[in-house]
């Protein structure tokens, strides 16, 4: 059962890691900070750069912490908190499947 729960936490927060470097440096076909701020931007939120920036490192720091082990309920909390912001703003109005756009991959990191 550990050894399951380890495996389980260590590829969960690896994924939500390598989410935020291709918000953050553009790794693994990511937009990069620049892209990210523009999207940012484009869903109204001010300053873009800064949101995206944040964005990118709580993920990141989310994802490490939980991978490790490390204060695990807040690092879920601040990292489910970036998935609703991003299934509210971007992935709702177009329904639930992912290939739609839809906010079901985002629901499940969460």
């Amino acid at each position: 059962m550990d050894l399951g729960l380890l495996i389980l936490r260590v590829v969960f927060g690896l994924t939500l890691t390598a989410h935020s470097v291709q918000k953050l440096f553009g790794w693994f076909g990511g937009p990069g900070i620049a892209g990210t701020a523009q999207m940012m931007e484009q869903l109204g939120f001010r300053p873009p750069r800064l949101q995206a920036v944040v964005a990118g490192l709580v993920e990141g720091g989310a994802g490490l912490a939980l991978a490790a082990g490390l204060l695990t309920p807040p690092a879920a909390a601040a990292f489910i908190s970036v998935m609703f912001v991003a299934i509210v703003s971007v992935h709702l109005p177009k329904g639930f499947f992912i290939q739609n756009g839809g906010f079901e991959y985002t629901l499940a990191l969460a």
